[in-house]
């Protein structure tokens, strides 16, 4: 009995170790696992960089993306569904705080200007809360972001970027509804080394911060090439419309096509944007007073004394309808060709547009082409906008009468597409040609001849963005020709 009480002895002695090895190995799996939850869970607040740069580690497998109820229609008229959209892994970095944006004016000063807090919160390494649209502008449009893009799209694609959030997290939301959110104004034309030394310790500071105004606060030049390049990917990739407006859209160039040659008419003759300007040629006395009083009604217009006939003299007003029915006959535009009308109601009605149609018969608008799919849209100005946008990149020719925010992001994004044909009319020169023709010292043969020759290299045709060192109002916007994200010639010359 002895002899076998020590045999046991020694058999729990030599089995303790092996317990003892499997405990560990047990805890060991545990607590492997518990690091590995807690790391994908915090994997986006404190990820190092250096595992960032290798596929596989803390990254995330492409995934795909297709929109919901997107057809492309082909040709025999069936549809098919589109195709899907493989994304890229999301980008990981240390998250600095969060971003909102408030954007102000019409749907292209707010799409260029989404373009640029993308950018900036992916310099920043914030997080971007979608940008909250101009409600309060004249047009008082109640679309929100998802109303006119593809909001789900736009997070996703630009996943391997930075991070985009419908809205902010809960905690940090209810601090905002109570009050504490600091906002402010950036500075207009402010290069990249503004909003990392001003702006970024006042994210980290607060946490959250709020920018109120987003028009033109980012430069146009001296900025690295990758960032001049994330501008463009926002606004040719990301930035794209609901399958809803793309549908109408679509079958508005369907209609257009099946009709011949079109050329879109950015025609800037609304009550807004002459009262703005104060720009009254051709009106009448009463029109001109009306106009007035809607400048002085509206205080966030600053200029209030405005000579409309030397602003005009000096190619700073839109062209009226009847001078730009002079400019297409000059330019040799085909009167057989459909002249589709980029633009809201304009100013004057059909007394102000007779000179236009009778020189071109085929013009058309939205409204006229396909009334009950465009009744979905009324009195959402930035919608229709957006079905203009549409058919303005696919027209054989476009045709700004006036620079403003939709001529410059269409310029840029028909260059983009292949630097299709974009008359830039010189309206300076126009008007005192238009002058010296109605005064009878200017014969047509003359004025059509001196309209082509001086618009043969304002075509839209590559070329690099004149600068102005400390003037950016004055120099070449960005969107209006990003040539860093153009295919084109190295030894181009400034238009």
């Amino acid at each position: 009995m002895g002899g076998g009480g020590g045999k046991g002895e020694k058999a729990r002695q030599a089995a303790r170790p092996a317990r003892v090895r499997l405990w560990v190995a047990r805890a060991s799996t545990v607590l492997l696992w518990t690091c590995v939850v807690h790391l994908a869970a915090y994997r986006e607040l404190w990820a190092p960089s250096v595992l960032t740069r290798w596929p596989g580690c803390l990254s995330q497998p492409p995934v795909v993306v297709r929109r919901p109820s997107e057809a492309v229609a082909t040709a025999d008229g069936e549809t098919a569904a589109a195709a899907a959209v493989a994304l890229p892994p999301k980008r990981i970095y240390k998250n600095n705080g969060y971003l909102m944006v408030s954007c102000n004016g019409g749907l292209n000063q707010m799409r260029a200007a989404i373009c640029d807090m993308v950018t900036i919160a992916r310099y920043l390494n914030v997080t971007l809360i979608v940008p909250e649209l101009d409600k309060t502008s004249f047009w008082a449009d109640p679309s929100e972001f998802q109303d006119i893009f593809d909001v789900d799209y736009f997070i996703a694609s630009l996943r391997d970027e930075v991070r985009i959030l419908k809205e902010l997290p809960p905690r940090l939301k209810r601090r905002v509804e109570m009050g504490f959110l600091r906002s402010m104004p950036p500075i207009s034309w402010s290069d990249i080394s503004y909003y990392r030394y001003q702006i970024l310790p006042l994210i980290r500071k607060h946490k959250v911060l709020h920018l109120n105004r987003t028009d033109a606060r980012l430069a146009n030049n001296g900025l690295p090439m990758e960032i001049q390049k994330l501008r463009c990917r926002v606004n040719y990739g990301a930035l794209r419309f609901t399958p809803e407006i793309e549908k109408v859209g679509r079958h508005l160039i369907q209609v257009l096509r099946r009709n011949g040659p079109f050329v879109v008419l950015h025609l800037r003759y609304e009550m807004d944007m002459l009262a703005f300007s104060g720009c009254t040629h051709g009106c009448s006395n009463e029109e001109a007073e009306e106009l007035t009083r809607m400048r002085y009604a509206y205080p966030w217009w600053k200029e209030k004394v405005i000579d409309s006939n030397a602003k005009r003299k000096d190619g700073l007003c839109p062209l009226t309808p009847e001078e730009t029915a002079m400019v297409l006959k000059a330019l040799d535009i085909d009167r057989s060709y459909q002249i589709y009308i980029a633009a809201g109601e304009i100013f004057g009605g059909q007394r102000r547009m007779a000179a236009l149609t009778s020189a071109y018969p085929n013009v058309v608008r939205k409204e006229t082409l396909l009334p009950s799919d465009i009744s979905l849209f009324q009195n959402h100005s930035s919608q229709m906008a957006a079905l203009d946008y549409m058919v303005s990149l696919e027209s054989d020719i476009f045709i700004p009468t006036y620079d403003g925010n939709m001529a410059k992001v269409v310029e840029g994004h028909r260059r983009y597409l292949g630097f299709k044909k974009t008359v830039l009319l010189d309206r300076k020169l126009i008007v005192e040609l238009v002058d010296q023709y109605k005064n009878g010292t200017l014969s047509w043969t003359d004025f059509s001849s001196t309209v082509k020759a001086s618009h043969t290299s304002r075509m839209g045709e590559p070329s690099r963005r004149q600068m102005i060192p400390d003037k950016p109002k004055e120099e070449d916007y960005f969107y209006a020709n990003p040539h860093e994200c153009l295919h084109q010639p190295d030894d181009l010359s400034i238009l």
